[in-house]
């Protein structure tokens, strides 16, 4: 699509201060019939925008995300739709956004918010979508904290207090290959070669916080490991790889979901690397073929330097030879760092990286928890993050606390094919 002169002058002026836009966004495709539409550059190829947004969908109830979307009125569906709209990703997963089987909730966001204009943001369109089970609330049967008593959401296989709360979908203008979709919900923690099992302090056993009988059926992924195909051209498909490890926080000495959060990072390294030890949950064996194109994402819940993940976490994705960290940045990260103050006047990391603005007194602070990590030998264009600054009128989206939006913020990155 060409835009006139005079539209590509008015989004200049909409997104000016927000740099990390691009200035001509996608067109967007449709639900329906007819062809596939994407921007090109017939000189250059197809750039596709690959995006993570924890956008904090998540309900406390099941159902009450379902009668939220219900009716285009509910003003953090809208704020978050908004983003979304102005950020325009062609292909984008939602983290915390509860699971409801049959697409009901993914579909009832894509009509009532995503399709509606929100203060002069054009609709988007995904024709595909993709949502499946989440271990988030499914009840392991046994006293997983170590309390004295079963049931609840620290005894489920992924905290939560309903099944599915906290999941994910994902959205894509590019066809979805359904067939090819890998699912890893069931992978066993304790199949993972050297998992960082956690250790009872009070014992002199090993990694022994979680029985025999609990290792038999506790499963390494929080929600889940999704490997995602998107066909972005005839022949190109991109694996689109996404989970969102456990919080590294919530637990006592043994450090149970910080190790948890470590190896669930590290799932996706093995993954890339080709080593075979995982299992889907169709039963099939194996990593990412060789030479195959990915790109991961998702909230991981681990800053390189900051806040409270297992020392190395996430630096096992920053620092795999196959990954590359185009390192989206921000304006507003920098200004909230400053003026929030607290905690974050004791951090390592350049704020500028920030993408969640979590509590500063007495901590964490704003850390770097969201990431979208392409293969090496794709090319990255351009990355951002969505934290506008406030003298920028799109910082009414993102907010402070009590946020309009989410506690994270949306995070791209433009890859050129």
């Amino acid at each position: 699509m060409n835009l006139t002169r005079a539209a590509v002058a008015a989004l200049a002026m909409t997104t000016a201060s927000v740099t990390v836009l691009a200035a001509v966004p996608a067109t967007a495709g449709s639900r329906g019939g007819g062809g596939h539409h994407h921007h090109s550059d017939h000189h250059h190829g197809q750039t596709v925008r690959f995006q993570t947004f924890n956008a904090s969908l998540n309900r406390a109830a099941a159902g009450q995300l379902v009668t939220d979307l219900s009716t285009p009125d509910n003003a953090q569906a809208a704020t978050v739709a908004e983003i979304i709209q102005r950020t325009r990703p062609d292909v984008l997963l939602i983290n915390e956004f509860d699971y409801v089987p049959g697409n009901v909730a993914i579909d009832l966001f894509r009509d009532n918010y995503l399709e509606v204009p929100h203060n002069g943001a054009r609709p988007i369109h995904y024709r595909y979508a993709f949502v499946a089970p989440s271990n988030t609330g499914v009840p392991s049967g046994f006293d997983l904290d170590n309390s004295g008593t079963v049931g609840g959401g620290n005894d489920a296989f992924g905290f939560g207090e309903f099944e599915g709360q906290f999941g994910m979908a994902v959205l894509s203008r590019y066809p979805i290959d359904y067939r090819r979709v890998r699912t890893f919900q069931e992978f066993l923690w304790r199949d993972m070669p050297g998992a960082m099992l956690p250790d009872d302090p009070a014992t002199e056993a090993p990694q022994d916080w979680y029985s025999p009988e609990e290792l038999d059926v506790f499963r390494l992924s929080s929600k889940s490991h999704w490997d995602i195909p998107i066909r972005v051209r005839k022949h190109k498909t991109v694996h689109f790889l996404v989970s969102h490890p456990t919080p590294p926080t919530f637990d006592g000495a043994e450090d149970r979901n910080g190790t948890r959060n470590h190896d669930e990072i590290r799932f996706w390294a093995d993954y890339v690397s080709g080593k075979d030890y995982m299992y889907d949950d169709r039963g099939r064996h194996g990593g990412l073929k060789r030479g195959a194109s990915f790109v991961i994402a998702g909230d991981q819940n681990s800053d390189p330097v900051d806040g409270d993940s297992v020392e190395g976490a996430i630096q096992q994705l920053l620092d795999h030879p196959r990954i590359e960290d185009p390192l989206p940045a921000s304006a507003g990260g920098v200004e909230a760092a400053a003026r929030q103050g607290g905690a974050n006047l004791s951090h390592v990391g350049d704020p500028r990286y920030d993408t969640a603005d979590f509590n500063d007194n007495p901590a964490p602070g704003n850390l770097r928890a969201d990431y979208v990590l392409p293969a090496r030998k794709l090319r990255v264009l351009r990355s951002g993050v969505f934290w506008p600054v406030p003298s920028n009128p799109l910082s009414r989206l993102t907010g402070e606390f009590p946020f309009p939006s989410s506690d994270h913020r949306a995070v791209w990155v433009d890859l050129r094919f």
